[in-house]
Formats: C-alpha cells, structure tokens, sequence
C-alpha cells in the first residue's frame, strides 16, 4: 500500500482561497475603520466648537439676555439680536474680521472672541469656510429642527423661541455622511440646541 506524504495542489488552492478572503475582508474593515475614526474626530471637533460658542456665549450675558440677572425662565429673556446669532444663508453682524496674530491667545472683546472661534471653525472643519455662510446658523428656536431647513426665529424680530439653535458644517467625500438631514451627499452637519 502506497502512503501519500504532503499537500495536493487543490488543498493548496483552497488554503489560497481561504487566506485571500480572510485578508481582502481585513483589508475592507481597515478601510471602513479609517473612515469612521475620521468621521469622529470631525463630529468631535463640531462638538467642541459648538461648546466653546456657549460658554463664549454665558460668559457675556448681556449680549444673549434682555435683563440682568435673566429674567425666570432664564430662556424666556433672550435678545432678539445679537453678534452670537447668524441666520443661515447669511453672515454674522458684524461680519467677522480676521483676527490680528496673537489676538486670540486671550481674547479681550465678545466680538474678538467670537471671530476667534470663526477661524477655529474654519481651521478645525473640512471646508467650513466655503459652508460657513449656506450651512452655519446660530438662532433662537420655537421647536427643534428635524429637516435640514432651520425653525429660527427671524433675527431682528419678534420672537418666540426659548433655545438657542447651532448648527456647524463641514465636506466630506460623497454618501459618507451618516446624518440623513444633512443638506446634501457631501456636507455633514451637527446641530444641537441648548437653554442658557
């Protein structure tokens, strides 16, 4: 009786197969995981910006509320205008003004501060500078959001709304946004509302 020692070229072919199809699989879970990891870090850089806003913003009451110490609700006080809100589609009034280097190590002004925070959106989001005016805004609000049309009250006039509004954009590559009410297939947003 004849004894067969090593492999046969179609245990190897299938050893092949196997290998190849765990590799290819590792290979896509790498790419997947890059994207999610970069997909977080600028959801977490939103995040960030729109918590430095409101604390930019509690730091200078008198500029967000129409009486000092703000009337009860605290969120039934708040300014029709201010140079914190921007309506989507338009810039800030003011608008904002670069600031001079070094300026924004210890920000001396609300205004200084608040264009200090525009050029950290600008720095930290992908392409926020070309969606800062489409796709930023920073409102009074009657009512959450929930299409990617904004529910602010008109700026300037009389309003109704008790909670401030923000919302940040940045780009990304085509379909990789996971928010179905961003604007469209390559801007992300994050928006959140918040009582002063």
């Amino acid at each position: 009786m004849k004894t067969q020692t090593g492999f046969s070229l179609i245990e190897v072919l299938v050893t092949l197969i196997l290998v190849t199809t765990g590799v290819l699989g590792m290979v896509a879970m790498q790419s997947r995981s890059i994207h999610y990891t970069q997909e977080s870090i600028q959801r977490n850089a939103a995040v960030d910006l729109t918590n430095q806003l409101i604390e930019i913003m509690r730091a200078n009451p008198q500029l967000i509320f129409d009486t000092l110490p703000p009337a009860q609700p605290v969120s039934g006080g708040l300014k029709t205008t201010s140079i914190f809100y921007k309506a989507q589609g338009k810039d800030f009034n003011p608008a904002p003004k670069i600031p001079v280097s070094g300026a924004c190590i210890a920000p001396s002004t609300p205004l200084l501060q608040r264009d200090c925070w525009v050029e950290q959106v600008k720095r930290r989001l992908p392409n926020a500078t070309a969606l800062l005016n489409a796709n930023v805004y920073i409102c009074r609000s009657p009512a959450p959001t929930v299409t990617s049309n904004p529910t602010c009250d008109a700026i300037g006039s009389a309003t109704t709304g008790s909670a401030l509004e923000i919302q940040l954009a940045w780009r990304v590559k085509s379909g990789e946004c996971p928010d179905d009410r961003a604007p469209n297939e390559t801007t992300c947003i994050y928006r959140t509302r918040v009582e002063l």
